[in-house]
């Protein structure tokens, strides 16, 4: 036992150094595997939906591709991925809620790039088509004819076909119903609009606007505004800076209640809310301190944000805040009708289809002026 102990202790030791690498969000440059958190989408917004995944597990990407698409009450967010890599694993499916600052996909950033759309290599053109086994066999000949005095056989009678039965009739009128699930967006839109009524003693009042001047002064100056700004010179702008005049010297229409303090705070500043249609509806992009814009900064932010509505690049900051909103539903032929308050706003402004009506002048002659019925629906409460 002795000389068996003696041996082991002679024999020499081997000392493997081993080191550990922890996979962490703090040592990226460790890491292949990176996590991609969901972002912050405005300082209300706590979480949102999945409503489209573009890709999946396996699939590889560039840096900037969009990998996830979320809604929230407000807008949807694009979450792009950091940089080329292939995708891991998503942590959610369509229509599962995700919160800010969670896990949402994770990026193989060394995985080897594929290729997208590859060209399939031409083959070769296929065989031509193989000659018939055998030739035609020779005709045969003809039959012989009947021997004098016996007559030919009689033609065998074709069979009598039974005409088809008539097809049911099928009922008019269907009974067709479809569901659809409401997006974030709307359900916030829903939400809001019926708190509007709910809270707010909203009262609504109608003028009539001739807009045979304002038709006229367009007309006259369009070419050159167009020339000189590159922008057209539309009404909008013109009721921007009508309205803004009259909320400075209006104050409690630009003003707000704050229900939990019983305080009524004044803007001395106006943000002008201006619904625009997009894809998903209609949104309210926020023109900022209008009181400082001439008429060629209002048409072109309305054109840039009508450009970004129709792509889908409206971001939280450009929705967030405003002071008064004007909606125009003459745009879709509407002549008359009451807008709700965007709360916590205080008075919404809706314009309306122009017509053409039989007026009184001044000199108390009847006559046809382009008309158009302008509601103004506000808080009583102020």
């Amino acid at each position: 036992m002795l000389s068996r102990l003696a041996s082991v202790a002679s024999r020499p030791v081997v000392i493997r150094q081993c080191q550990r690498t922890f996979l962490s969000r703090t040592l990226p440059q460790w890491m292949p595997i990176k996590l991609v958190d969901v972002p912050t989408m405005g300082d209300s917004i706590t979480e949102g939906t999945i409503v489209d995944l573009p890709v999946g597990p396996g699939d590889y990407v560039e840096a900037d591709d969009v990998v996830v698409v979320l809604e929230t009450d407000k807008v949807s967010v694009d979450v792009r991925a950091p940089e080329g890599g292939a995708i891991v694993e998503i942590m959610g499916e369509i229509d599962d809620v995700v919160e800010v600052g969670s896990d949402l996909f994770s990026l193989d950033t060394d995985a080897p790039p594929t290729v997208k759309n590859a060209e399939v290599s031409p083959t070769d053109e296929p065989a031509s088509v193989a000659e018939p086994a055998a030739a035609a066999a020779p005709a045969s000949p003809p039959p012989a004819a009947p021997a004098a005095g016996i007559p030919p056989p009689p033609a065998p009678k074709a069979p009598e076909t039974k005409p088809a039965p008539a097809a049911a009739v099928a009922p008019m009128g269907g009974r067709v119903e479809r569901r659809t699930k409401m997006s974030r967006m709307r359900q916030r839109v829903a939400t809001r609009l019926k708190e509007a009524q709910n809270i707010g003693a909203c009262l609504t009042t109608f003028q009539e606007c001739d807009m045979g001047n304002l038709m006229e002064l367009r007309s006259k100056y369009k070419d050159e505004f167009m020339k000189k700004h590159g922008v057209k010179l539309g009404f909008m702008s013109c009721f921007v800076k009508a309205a803004t005049a009259a909320l400075q010297e209006v104050p409690a229409i630009n003003a707000l209640i704050d229900d939990e303090t019983n305080e009524i705070v004044y803007r001395e500043y106006c943000d002008i809310s201006v619904a625009v249609a997009s894809p998903t509806g209609l949104v309210v992009p926020v023109l900022r301190n209008t009181e400082r814009m001439s008429f060629a900064d209002v048409e072109n932010n309305i054109a840039l944000y009508g450009q970004k509505a129709k792509e889908g690049t409206l971001a939280l900051d450009d929705m967030a805040g405003g002071t008064f909103t004007i909606s125009n539903g003459g745009v879709f032929g509407s002549l008359m009708g009451t807008p709700i308050i965007n709360r916590p706003q205080s008075a919404i402004l809706g314009m309306h289809a122009t017509k053409m009506r039989a007026v009184v002048s001044e000199s108390g002659e009847v006559v046809a002026r382009p008309m158009m019925y302008l509601a103004l629906t506000y808080d009583h409460r102020l």
